[in-house]
């Protein structure tokens, strides 16, 4: 059953996404899949696509901004070895949902969005869901956090061409960051990880995101 009583008419999608789209691709954290499962994400897409919120694709929110496929976020937060201790930086609120899970499973999400529609709609959502160890900022993400402060994980929604030196430098020793790296059209989904001052990671997969604007983002 949904809220209140009401028969949950997204179950069985939301079951065929857990199955096929992310255990049937190789997510296996427990953590991740409880939370894919219980962070309900019909409620991030606009009316209009929300027959299509768990397709395994991603879906238009507005302003040329998406909110990706659920296989993807899964993946991102997979990979970033989350615990209830960690603080992390987003780089890219969109719609909120990336930003639910995360919060599900960490101690305090910090949030930077570029357009402040899409920061208000998210805060209204999560608002709405109880959601609220999360701090939110309109602003350039590329320049990281505004205030001076470091984070154990950073996780950056949309690509860049390069790392971003600011949020490296906001990156605790021992952290790590994802990011999807390369030119507009397809780029490389790595993680690194940074030990002693140095940055090590890999590549996950190839993917594609919309390009981050800003200093050290794409130009307008």
């Amino acid at each position: 059953m949904g809220s209140r009583g009401r028969p949950d008419r997204f179950a069985k999608v939301r079951e065929h996404m857990l199955e096929w789209d992310l255990k049937g691709r190789g997510i296996t954290d427990p953590d991740v899949l409880r939370v894919m499962e219980e962070v309900r994400r019909e409620e991030f897409v606009p009316g209009q696509y929300r027959l299509q919120a768990y397709s395994d694709g991603p879906l238009p929110i507005g302003l040329a901004q998406t909110i990706s496929q659920p296989y993807i976020v899964a993946l991102m937060t997979e990979e970033l070895r989350l615990n209830p201790d960690c603080e992390v930086l987003e780089i890219g609120t969109g719609s909120g949902y990336q930003t639910a899970i995360l919060c599900k499973l960490v101690k305090k999400v910090y949030t930077i969005e570029r357009f402040a529609e899409l920061s208000e709609s998210a805060q209204a959502v999560l608002n709405r869901l109880g959601i609220n160890n999360v701090e939110f900022y309109v602003g350039d993400g590329s320049c990281g956090w505004p205030e001076q402060k470091t984070f154990d994980r950073i996780l950056i929604t949309a690509a860049v061409p390069r790392m971003p030196e600011p949020l490296v430098e906001q990156l605790i020793d021992g952290g790590l960051i994802i990011a999807p790296i390369g030119p507009a059209g397809v780029q490389e989904l790595v993680v690194r990880e940074k030990k002693k001052g140095k940055i090590t990671g890999r590549l996950i997969c190839d993917c594609r995101f919309v390009k981050l604007l800003g200093k050290y983002g794409f130009s307008e």
